[in-house]
């Protein structure tokens, strides 16, 4: 059963909230970017991989680095530079030139890391701490349950992009991020950082 109670507290519906968006921005990228670098770009699948490998490495070195940034600063903060920094690379994979480079697409996969690995840890540490600690087990299988969540919504918007858009699927799936970053918002200060990002995938 999902903790219904603990989405009385603000905090912790908006951490788990935008957590479901950022997942979704993330899986519809990593299922839509494959695509559009093979039947696109015409590179070959070893190339892709190496594309995609930037994200990940990029959120497996900023993810601590956030986290100890979160003891000494509000999370609404952090998370808020994070939330801009993947809005930001997300909208340069969406304006890729034609027939970009390797490194062109390299680090614009970088700063979406680096958006993303800075976002998590702290949003992760508002939702956390905004439920009481006799209700940590509860709090915690939000994260897991928001990650998920996110992640299939993100692929059910990139594969209805490609039943859309066909063998332009890709391409489509591109130019609804760049559409929806413009209604990009952030919190408050002192709230964790929540941007519509879920429209990224679905405007």
């Amino acid at each position: 059963m999902l903790p219904i109670d603990l989405f009385r507290r603000p905090m912790f519906a908006l951490s788990a909230a935008t957590s479901v968006c950022t997942f979704a921005v993330q899986g519809i990228a990593f299922v839509s970017l494959p695509f559009y670098f093979e039947d696109v770009l015409m590179r070959t699948q070893v190339e892709t991989g190496f594309f995609m490998t930037p994200w990940p490495l990029v959120v497996a070195i900023m993810a601590p680095i956030g986290g100890r940034l979160s003891d000494r600063f509000p999370v609404g903060i952090l998370g808020g530079v994070g939330l801009a920094m993947l809005g930001i690379g997300m909208v340069l994979l969406a304006t890729l030139p034609p027939e970009p480079g390797t490194a062109n697409i390299v680090w614009r996969m970088v700063v979406c890391g680096i958006g993303f690995g800075f976002f998590q840890t702290p949003n992760l540490r508002a939702l956390m701490s905004s439920a009481p600690s006799h209700r940590s087990g509860s709090a915690s299988s939000m994260v897991a349950t928001a990650r998920l969540t996110g992640q299939t919504l993100g692929a059910a918007l990139a594969a209805l992009c490609f039943a859309l858009g066909g063998h332009d699927g890709a391409t489509l799936a591109r130019s609804r991020i760049r559409r929806a970053r413009q209604r990009d918002e952030f919190p408050a200060a002192g709230g964790s950082p929540a941007g519509d990002i879920m429209v990224y995938g679905a405007a």
